[in-house]
């Protein structure tokens, strides 16, 4: 598909002050010809990572899920994380065929194997479209309704988009809050496949252990393919579809890096708030963080005890195990990070500043004089209500069944509505994925853990006085022995880890839902009221932070006399930095670059450190070919550089300044979990997989020279 024209000025006026580079670095790729990069080491011309005439390095790369992935051949062939395509590697593993402890590699394009539920995006264009978002939002609607309406017209202007362009996705996303909105295009690829995957004592040596830390000796690479319809569209799995052709390939640098280098990420960060208040950061600091911790270090806890004897069980509950393990520490690093940086006391004095500069002008302080407190307010009120939101949630999320009765109910009530006016996740564009995760998640439900943690939730909603309230949950919590007996019948009356009644179910109207005899659905039924009030709820905070953060991003820049760059949002980011050490704590240098001479010294034979005999044999024959760093003898494992990342960019390409592959972004270093609410170059680190020992992993320790060769690795 030919790229769409851009529209995108508001870009322009929004970010004019990035000559030169703040304390943050996710910038979108429109603005890259402002930051002088050819002064900080890029060797390539700025055109030729983005331009709108012309294929460049940007058409090379994807978002896979929630993750980046660079495109690193003509034939589809994608490098990202093993932690990125987790998911699929485990769906594909059993007991006797355990690819996540063996590892897989195809030997042809026969052998890959189908990863459901994963879908591959390619940014084609982009353009302005907050006007259109913003002209439905009038003085007399409450916060709900102005939730609503802009939902609603984000979704009218996606849908026109793909009807305009058949094939292709649109989505409408908010770059800052309740002020600007960026319609973005993407191709759409639906059938992607593994291809090859270390085994996790490679791809996730270290484990829990070593996460979020550096120095760090993890492998975690992994190859997937995309494909397309044999005309070249995008369609569903089907045998007979061919690899897609993208219009540009990453090139794969063998030479890897070395200290000091120019490097800049491509990819697709998730979630950033430096844009939010300190009201914000104390709700965070003081009581959504902590709970976090509690909560998924309980449940990870649980299945890990779960799986110690079983391995089938443990392959059931690996997924979900990583990705809370992952969440949970990054968790515990953004509390400390909070603490140490005393951010709080930082932000709320640069907001006191700003009301100074506010209460200076008579205009300003009427417009924009309450703001700050106006948004205080409303996480004062999520404080108070804390306790009950945030275990009543939850309860909904920790049990697998529970959550699957809610969404085929909820589907069924959304799916009776007018195809714009349903939530998201049920329109006619989203459904079939939202399936298919549904189902994937009844795959791995394992009974006996799904119990613990409902029970589990259960006893804390016991101290919450609203939930025994609540008519359905009344006398489950009137005492540990109701509790459960309760859980205990809601298990022996279910269905719904049959998948062909799941599918019966999903056909199925609210009036039929409400006749069927399972006690799962049963409940499902007398929850959505409260789960509905919630939603709303959501809705009306939504509408009145929209509104506020909107002013107030308009009064910040009038006060700091520049502009910023947007809170990241999923959309394709540039940063850039250099292969760089640090000093995290006095006295203690870390410098930028591990070795497999460390993988070795850390091997144990006891997970997390485990490493696989034929590695070890060929680092003692010092087999290392090509491979090997020139000044460290040895081969490079992992790399630490000071660029601006956060989730999302897992998987992000590491490129030199010709625009090559030298690595794949994986991690953040633990004092870097803050990123997500302040960056400061001086400790905040990113962490990738050195492209030399991803190559030399795939080549020399698996055979799969194919795979070198299709990069053009000679």
């Amino acid at each position: 598909m030919g790229r769409i024209g851009f529209v995108f000025s508001f870009l322009v006026s929004c970010f004019f002050g990035l000559v030169a580079p703040a304390e943050e670095g996710m910038y979108p790729v429109s603005e890259l010809g402002r930051l002088d990069l050819a002064s900080h080491g890029l060797e390539m011309e700025v055109a030729d990572i983005f331009n709108t005439e012309k294929t460049c390095l940007v058409d090379g790369i994807c978002r896979v899920n929630g993750c980046t992935g660079s495109f690193v051949s003509e034939n589809g062939l994608i490098i990202t994380n093993h932690h990125c395509a987790y998911r699929a590697i485990q769906n594909a593993s059993t007991a006797e065929r355990d690819l996540l402890k063996n590892g897989f590699s195809a030997s042809d394009r026969s052998e890959e194997i189908r990863a459901p539920g994963y879908v591959v995006r390619i940014t084609e264009s982009f353009s302005d479209v907050s006007n259109q978002v913003l002209e439905i939002v009038t003085p007399e609607m409450t916060f709900v309704e102005r939730t609503k309406a802009i939902d609603r017209r984000r979704k009218e202007i996606e849908k026109q988009a793909e009807t305009d362009n058949p094939g292709i996705r649109a989505e409408v996303a908010e770059m800052f809050t309740g002020k600007t909105y960026v319609l973005f295009l993407y191709t759409f690829i639906k059938d992607v496949r593994l291809v090859f995957a270390p085994p996790a004592s490679v791809g996730n040596f270290g484990g829990d252990v070593d996460n979020w830390e550096w120095p760090r000796h993890t492998g975690d690479f992994s190859f997937m393919r995309a494909y397309v319809a044999p005309d070249g569209s995008s369609a569903d799995y089907a045998k007979e579809n061919v690899a897609y052709q993208p219009k540009r390939f990453i090139q794969v640098a063998a030479q890897g890096v070395n200290d000091e280098d120019f490097v800049m990420l491509l990819g697709y960060p998730g979630r950033t708030a430096r844009h939010k208040t300190a009201s914000f950061l104390r709700y965070e600091q003081d009581v959504r963080l902590p709970y976090i911790v509690d909560l998924y270090g309980w449940q990870i806890a649980e299945m890990e005890k779960a799986g110690k004897q079983d391995r089938a069980v443990a392959l059931k509950l690996s997924s979900r195990s990583k990705s809370l393990a992952n969440v949970e520490k990054r968790s515990r690093g953004q509390l400390k990070g909070l603490k140490r940086a005393n951010i709080v006391a930082k932000r709320a004095a640069e907001e006191n500043r700003l009301q100074a500069f506010i209460a200076g002008d008579p205009e300003r302080r009427s417009k924009y004089g309450a703001i700050q407190n106006e948004i205080a307010r409303v996480y004062a009120q999520l404080t108070e209500s804390s306790e009950y939101e945030l275990n009543i949630q939850n309860l909904r999320s920790a049990s697998r069944l529970l959550s699957i009765a809610v969404t085929i109910y909820d589907s069924a009530v959304e799916r009776a509505k007018e195809d714009l006016e349903r939530e998201a996740s049920y329109m006619d564009r989203n459904f079939g994925r939202t399936i298919q995760r549904m189902k994937l998640s009844q795959k791995d439900v394992h009974v006996p853990t799904d119990k613990i943690l409902l029970r589990g939730m259960l006893a804390r909603l016991e101290t919450c006085s609203a939930a025994s309230e609540l008519v359905p949950l009344k006398t489950a919590l009137s005492s540990r022995e109701e509790t459960a007996k309760f859980v205990e019948n809601l298990y022996a009356s279910t269905k719904l880890t049959d998948s062909d009644y799941l599918d019966s179910c999903l056909s199925k109207s609210p009036e039929q839902l409400r006749k069927e005899d399972d006690a799962f659905l049963n409940l499902a039924v007398d929850l959505y009221p409260e789960y509905k009030r919630l939603r709303e709820l959501g809705k009306e905070r939504e509408g009145r932070l929209g509104q506020l953060y909107g002013d107030l991003i308009t009064v910040k820049q009038a006060f700091l006399e520049t502009n910023f760059v947007p809170d990241a949002n999923g959309t394709l980011r540039l940063t850039f930095g250099h292969i760089r050490g640090y000093s995290p704590e006095d006295a203690i240098l870390k410098t930028p670059i591990t070795t497999l001479a460390g993988v070795v010294a850390k091997t144990t034979g006891v997970d997390p450190f485990i490493t696989p005999q034929r590695i070890i044999d060929l680092h003692a024959e010092k087999d290392f070919g090509r491979f090997a760093h020139p000044v460290l003898n040895d081969i490079p494992v992992a790399v630490l550089y000071d660029t601006d990342t956060t989730g999302g960019n897992s998987g992000s390409p590491i490129l030199n300044a010709k625009g090559q592959l030298v690595g794949v972004n994986f991690d953040r270093a633990f004092e870097a979990t803050i990123n997500d609410f302040a960056w400061n170059r001086s400790y905040s680190r990113s962490l990738g997989v050195d492209i030399r020992y991803a190559l030399w992993i795939t080549g020399k320790v698996y055979g799969a020279n194919h795979l070198l060769e299709e990069m053009g690795v000679n």
